[in-house]
C-alpha cells in the first residue's frame, strides 16, 4: 500500500507542476520518477484522485486536480522526489481543545485531507486554508496525544 500511496503522491505533484494532456505523457513522467505501471493502473489512479481535464492558459486541455489549492502549480518544477522530500508541515500550537497547524503555502488542504481521512480519534475535525489548518480536539485529550496521533499522517511533526 505504501508504494501506491507514494505513486499517488507523485502523480499529484506531477499533475500540479506540469501541463500534461495525455496518459502517455503521465506514464513517461511517472517512469522518470521510478514508477513502472500500466495504462490501466494509471487510469484507476486518475479516477481515485478525481483528476479531470481543463483548459490551460494556453488553451490546451491538461490534467488538473479536483482542488487546485492542494498542490499549487509551480512555474519552475522540481523533480517529484525533491518535492516529496520537503515536508509541508511547519508548526503546531494549541489553545484549549483547539489547535492551529501552520504549513507551507498550498499544503494545508492536502494535510487536512490526510488527517480527516485517517480518522484520528483524538481530532473531531479540521478546517483548512492555504497555509493554515484549524483542528478541534476531543475533550480530555492532551496535546502530546494529538501530536503522537498526527505523527502517523503528518511527516516531521515531532
Amino acid at each position: 500500500m505504501k508504494i501506491k500511496n507514494n505513486r499517488l503522491e507523485a502523480l499529484r505533484m506531477i499533475i500540479s507542476s506540469q501541463e500534461l494532456g495525455s496518459q502517455d505523457e503521465l506514464l513517461v513522467a511517472l517512469r522518470k520518477e521510478g514508477f513502472q505501471l500500466t495504462q490501466a493502473t494509471l487510469s484507476r489512479d486518475l479516477k481515485q484522485l478525481k483528476v479531470a481535464k481543463a483548459a490551460s492558459m494556453r488553451g490546451n486541455y491538461v490534467y488538473v486536480l479536483p482542488n487546485d489549492t492542494m498542490y499549487k502549480r509551480v512555474s519552475s518544477p522540481h523533480s517529484v522526489r525533491e518535492m516529496m522530500q520537503v515536508p509541508g508541515f511547519i508548526s503546531i500550537n494549541f489553545s484549549g481543545n483547539m489547535g492551529v497547524i501552520k504549513t507551507r503555502p498550498g499544503y494545508a488542504s492536502s494535510i487536512a485531507y490526510n488527517i480527516d481521512n485517517n480518522h484520528i480519534d483524538e481530532i473531531i475535525g479540521t478546517i483548512a486554508g492555504d497555509d493554515t489548518i484549524f483542528i478541534v480536539i476531543k475533550q480530555g485529550v492532551g496535546k502530546e496525544e494529538v501530536v503522537e496521533a498526527l505523527s502517523k499522517v503528518v511527516p516531521n511533526i515531532h
